[in-house]
């Protein structure tokens, strides 16, 4: 059996290799026919490292990630130069805007690719016959992957309430206050160090990116052994609630900060000001609104009304927060906050029973499940193995991976008496879905370069490993009565 994997696994991994001769004849069929069978192909690896992770009772981002980093490194290293327009990521559409803004092609490749060589490849790749085709799939990839961290925020934001927060308690409170500054210092502290030059939006990106927190790792490993009653618990899940709003307003800052140039307190201000402008316009604005969408509903099934009104109402927040200058997935994630199942009472009449028991969550979810892990799969894709061949690289990857865990288990030690403070702060230590999320947002800014992006994801892999066996063993005993 394991052998039939295997040589199905090879046989598809030559297929994709096959692309670019795909690729090549696309002028006599459909031109969207490359983008379907590149799009499925990475969907289809997604799939098959979620597979691997379960199969191994690993978090399938893990496997999703790491599918991505070994399919990328691979068709590389067996000289598929093709695989550079998923490599590059956004410097590809960099490329392309200069270009477009009326720079020299090849001067735009040297420009936005600091290594000679890669620049050459890169340069004979997207000018060759099939370049359009590939770019093509690595256009149609990045916005599947876009949609799926705005959907994956939604429904993150679905699992949240601002009832929720206020509920959270103070322990709840000061871990997650806790968690997401004392790991942003110390992140913030081990990148000056081994980078003096780097700037300021590099500096603090890395800070905010090690400040995050993933629950749902955590979740999953105390449903797993039946622990989610114990106190410690419900510290942990409250704090993930906070460390997910404390997280997505220093993002908004750090980015701010970024795209104005440098600290400045004029920017900040007008950065501070305008999410706070957003944050009451989609909190107050926003339910008047739904409601005005869904009474416009009326002749609709349930099912349809919670499908049309959730995706324009997560689209139209997530469009907004960018106008405002803050990132698409903050507007995603205060969609999920504010959209609930009780404005579509007004159904609760239908004959159908199984119209009623469908939740929003439910509806969107298929989104979400088939859409992230292309995103992940993509970052992985983006991994560099080679820049690990540098030791500085390698100790920085360590020191930043030793500087997210003594933040996050610092933040167990505030909970208070009575609770196994060790365990909370374990359970705060996965960065998972949204250190990478953080990572990609600063690389699309130019602030994160591609050292430091492998750098970040080998610590994202390597605390999101150790959280679950660690809790599972701080929490050992009381858990499975």
């Amino acid at each position: 059996m394991v052998k039939s994997r295997s040589t199905v696994f090879l046989a598809l991994t030559l297929c994709l290799l096959s692309v670019p001769a795909m690729a090549n004849d696309a002028g006599h069929s459909d031109p969207i026919a490359p983008v379907l069978l590149g799009v499925t192909g990475v969907l289809f690896f997604a799939i098959l490292g979620r597979f691997l992770a379960r199969s191994l009772n690993q978090p399938t981002v893990l496997g999703e990630l790491v599918m991505g980093i070994f399919l990328g490194n691979l068709i590389y290293a067996l000289g598929g130069d093709f695989i550079l327009v998923l490599r590059e990521g956004t410097a590809l559409f960099d490329i392309v805007n200069l270009s477009l803004q009326g720079e020299d092609l090849r001067h735009a490749v040297d420009l936005r690719i600091t290594d000679p060589e890669v620049a050459e490849k890169l340069w004979t790749v997207i000018s060759g016959e099939w370049g359009g085709a590939l770019f093509g799939i690595a256009h149609a990839v990045d916005v599947f992957s876009r949609y799926g961290v705005i959907f994956l925020l939604f429904l993150v934001g679905l699992e949240s309430s601002v009832e929720e927060m206020r509920a959270a308690g103070k322990p709840s409170v000061k871990v997650a206050v806790v968690g997401m500054i004392s790991p942003f210092f110390l992140g913030l502290l081990a990148t000056w160090v081994f980078m003096p030059e780097a700037d300021v939006g590099t500096l603090l990106f890395i800070g905010a990116t090690l400040g995050a927190t993933s629950v749902g790792i955590t979740a999953r490993v105390l449903r797993e052994i039946n622990c989610v009653h114990k106190p410690e618990s419900h510290v942990i899940l409250g704090a993930a609630i906070v460390d997910d709003v404390l997280g997505l307003i220093s993002l908004a800052i750090v980015s701010g900060i970024v795209v104005s140039g440098g600290i400045d307190g004029y920017h900040m201000l007008q950065t501070v000001a305008l999410a706070t402008l957003f944050v009451v316009a989609a909190f107050f604005g926003g339910p008047p609104i739904v409601r005005a969408v869904i009474h416009l509903m009326d002749s609709f099934e349930v099912r349809e009304a919670k499908i049309f009104v959730s995706f324009m109402f997560v689209m139209s927040l997530a469009w907004f927060a960018n106008l405002v200058g803050l990132a698409t997935i903050i507007g995603a994630f205060a969609a999920g906050l504010i959209l609930n199942d009780g404005y579509f009472q007004r159904w609760q009449d239908d004959k159908d029973p199984r119209q009623k028991c469908l939740k929003v969550k439910d509806l969107m979810a298929p989104l979400e499940a088939v859409l992230v892990p292309i995103f992940f799969v993509l970052i992985g894709l983006q991994v560099k193995l080679e820049s690990f061949l540098s030791m500085e690289v390698i100790l920085f990857a360590m020191t930043l991976t030793v500087a997210a865990v003594i933040g996050k288990v610092v933040s167990g030690y505030v909970a208070g008496n009575g609770l196994n403070r060790l365990a909370i702060g374990i359970g705060m230590m996965p960065r998972g879905e949204v250190g990478l999320i953080f990572a990609t947002l600063g690389k699309g800014l130019g602030v994160i370069n591609d050292s430091l992006f492998s750098a970040i994801v080998l610590m994202v892999v390597i605390t999101t490993l150790m959280s679950p066996p660690l809790l599972k063993r701080t929490l050992a005993g009381g858990c499975n009565d």
